[in-house]
């Protein structure tokens, strides 16, 4: 994973902590995104994919430890947890909700690069090239350019929330995403019956039949899926 430049997102609401962190990784030759909260790192992660996270646990609103758990339930990306609170207790907390590793403030930055770095050591290789781009009947989606084509290679026009949604759903084929948790991911506004009418606008680019889709399927009840070839 790291014979390419990885991309971190750092999830810390103190400013300060924030900034110093993201320049550090930078000149340490990361690519680094940066998030001051939970809602806004979700959001984040609905437009970009991300190799390893860095989430600090004591946040107001929604905690490190809680957007640990809802985050598990979807996905697998690397996480380092940074907290304060140096207790064994509150790092066995922190390992059982799914983190990877656990840093205490204050820390060494040398060594929380380090600590990146074995960790992105021990990630399981993927063909990303592969993985980027979707097959979809007629047409094919590049999420590594945000870029819908038809079968000639012409580009079909899709809206940046169109381009969220299959980026999102594209990065897990396969998996069920209700209307409100696809609404919370996507931000910009959206709620449960914005969906339905993203869903519906994007069938009609994709599908050769949008009333009976075979790519972007409706989930009786549960919500919507994404379905590649």
């Amino acid at each position: 994973m790291i014979d390419k430049k990885a991309h971190i997102l750092v999830v810390d609401d103190d400013t300060r902590l924030r900034s110093l962190l993201t320049r550090f990784l930078r000149e340490s030759g990361f690519m680094v995104s940066a998030a001051k909260g939970a809602s806004e790192a979700r959001g984040m992660m609905s437009q970009y994919k991300f190799d390893l996270l860095i989430v600090d646990i004591m946040m107001p609103g929604e905690s490190g430890l809680e957007f640990l758990e809802k985050l598990r339930k979807e996905d697998s990306v690397p996480v380092i947890l940074l907290t304060a609170m140096g207790e064994s207790s509150d790092r066995i907390n922190g390992l059982e909700c799914g983190a990877d590793d656990y840093l205490p403030k204050p820390f060494e930055p040398k060594e929380l690069v380090l600590r990146i770095k074995n960790i992105l050591k021990r990630t399981p290789q993927v063909d990303e090239m592969a993985n980027s781009k979707l097959n979809l009947g007629r047409c094919r989606y590049d999420m590594d350019k945000k870029e819908l084509t038809d079968k000639q290679g012409h580009i079909i026009h899709i809206t940046p929330v169109e381009q969220a949604m299959l980026s999102l759903l594209g990065q897990k084929s396969g998996q069920i995403f209700s209307r409100d948790r696809l609404a919370e991911l996507l931000g910009a506004g959206q709620g449960p019956r914005s969906i339905d009418v993203q869903v519906t606008r994007l069938r009609k680019k994709i599908e050769e039949d949008s009333k009976n889709p075979r790519y972007l399927q409706t989930v009786r009840g549960k919500g919507y899926m994404l379905l590649t070839e």
